[in-house]
């Protein structure tokens, strides 16, 4: 029998594990009901968790792919310096050579295009030697080179240089050496040859002969000879043809392929050298270019004068993709369709500053006529059905230009009023009242001396009811009928002849030029009683 003291101790100590038991066990119970509440949000949470992982992972294999391409590449591309260039181009026939500065954003964007290159042109057994050289590393070599910006490519031939011309993908590279290299068309014979040509080209030109001889066949190889950019394949056998291009026909043919839905072009001109090539200057690019600092050079110099801009978010622009296409196709060869990813500050904002809209977060489609260089924004929501109506009416030419304009401010209580691209017509032009106009940009040097003289001189002549002052800033708005390209310029408008403005100094004291106003306004108000 357990003393009294010692039982109620251990009453006491069983009492208060059963509360303790108890109170966990509700506290679990609680937990457990929670957990089940929170099923969704967890599974919710895993799934957002394992997305990443795999993205991450994802991202790990794609630089693991590049870092193995630029590795095998440090094997192939032979580096340059200022003891073995002269003797490497000397005893090599052909050397593709890239000029590059560290430091430079666009020799590393191209460096990889580079690598790449060399390993497909090693792999295809090609004899052309591929070398870099660090151009700020030995500028003694780059100066023998003549190498003066980065990147920079060049081919030597026999020790003789030639400046390259094709694009900067390591596709465009590959095509553009092998040509320069002896190779301007590649013969297939086989369908097996077929299949493994479609694997390595995203776009070539096919050439069906039933012989490899006579006037179709020879303006065919000019063409390829001539050609920079796109690779030209041959073949006389049928089978071969139609694996690589399905419809061609069984006498002698021409046609594009292109890896995009609008795949397959047939050439249904005349064999001639110079067609071939029109006929792939105009078919070359796909539905809709994704502009970018690699092939804007090409883009630039397209014949084709008409291109619909559509400037997008990436994430935005995969809806309005594919019926992009499908609008673009209808205006096939007319009109060429960029899309530019507002992302890419460095090709995106000086386009949109030309229409004011740098600071634009929604999708904005533009066009702009190379032959007129007029520009034109579609101001309705850019659906693919306002998106044809607005191209339909850019290829008729009944599409009004725009010009871009600041929003119309508040020049109630102002001496100089503010004048946008909006309001130059009424205030300026259509004005009954004579104006002095200040033109200006908020770069410009010299301008806030005369802006603070046109202050002083709107203040002089505050009661003259005939004299208005205006300034406007042409950084950010245009009109037709403001054709300027100095700054600061001063403009005055007398009422008589608003079409003939009267350029005045800005070199001019503020005393010089109130008596030169004073002049215009005394001829106009002469003027005003002779008529009468």
């Amino acid at each position: 029998m357990f003393p009294k003291t010692n039982f109620k101790i251990h009453l006491f100590l069983l009492t208060l594990l059963l509360l303790l038991t108890s109170k966990i066990s509700v506290t679990a119970s609680e937990d457990s009901q929670i957990d089940t509440e929170n099923d969704d949000e967890l599974e919710e949470l895993i799934a957002i968790d394992e997305q990443g992982e795999y993205e991450d992972l994802q991202q790990q294999e794609d630089q693991q792919k590049e870092a193995e391409v630029l590795s095998k590449a440090q094997r192939i591309v032979l580096e340059l310096n200022s003891d073995n260039a002269k003797r490497v181009i000397n005893e090599n026939e052909f050397v593709l050579i890239l000029g590059y500065a560290p430091w430079c954003p666009r020799s590393a964007e191209l460096m990889p295009q580079f690598a790449e290159a060399a390993n497909k042109l090693k792999e295809f057994g090609s004899s052309l030697l591929m070398a870099k050289l660090d151009a700020e590393r030995y500028p003694k070599a780059a100066s023998m080179l003549d190498i003066k910006g980065f990147p920079t490519l060049l081919l030597f031939v026999n020790g003789s240089s030639h400046v390259y011309t094709g694009g900067f993908s390591a596709e465009d590279i590959v095509i553009w050496a092998r040509k320069k290299a002896g190779a301007p068309v590649i013969r297939l014979s086989s369908i097996t040859e077929a299949e493994q040509f479609l694997k390595n080209y995203h776009m070539f030109i096919l050439g069906f002969f039933e012989k490899f001889e006579g006037h179709d066949y020879e303006e065919f190889v000019k063409a390829a000879i001539s050609d920079n950019e796109i690779q030209f394949v041959e073949t006389s056998d049928p089978a071969v043809a139609k694996v690589l291009f399905p419809d061609s026909k069984s006498t002698n043919f021409i046609g594009i392929v292109k890896s995009e839905p609008e795949r397959y072009t047939a050439y249904e001109g005349t064999f001639e050298m110079d067609k071939i090539l029109q006929f792939l200057d105009y078919n070359k690019f796909p539905l809709v270019t994704r502009l970018t600092e690699l092939n804007s050079g090409r883009v630039y110099s397209s014949p084709i004068n008409l291109q619909v801009i559509v400037f997008a978010e990436a994430d935005d622009f995969k809806n309005l993709i594919q019926p992009l296409q499908e609008v673009a196709r209808k205006f096939k060869s007319q009109i060429i369709f960029i899309h530019i990813d507002v992302a890419d500050e460095n090709l995106a904002k000086p386009f949109l500053t030309l229409y004011g809209l740098e600071e634009s977060g929604n999708t904005v489609v533009t066009a702009f006529d190379n032959r007129i260089h007029s520009k034109y924004l579609l101001q309705a929501d850019p659906t693919p059905s306002n998106i044809e109506e607005f191209c339909s009416a850019f290829l008729s030419g009944s599409l009004s230009p725009y010009f871009k304009s600041q929003p119309i401010p508040d020049n109630k209580e102002a001496n100089v009023q503010v004048i946008v691209g909006k309001t130059f017509d009424d205030l300026v032009l259509s004005s009954p009242k004579n104006v002095l106009l200040e033109i200006y940009t908020p770069w410009c040097i010299n301008c806030e001396t005369t802006s603070k003289q046109i202050e002083k001189l709107a203040k002089h002549f505050k009661g003259l009811e005939t004299l208005v002052f205006g300034k406007i800033d042409a950084s950010a708005n245009e009109h037709p009928k403001l054709q300027v390209d100095d700054y600061p310029t001063l403009l005055f408008y007398p009422v008589g002849d608003k079409v003939n403005p009267i350029k005045l100094s800005t070199k001019s004291s503020s005393k010089d030029l109130a008596a030169v106003i004073n002049k215009y306004l005394r001829a106009e108000e002469k003027s005003t009683k002779d008529e009468l």
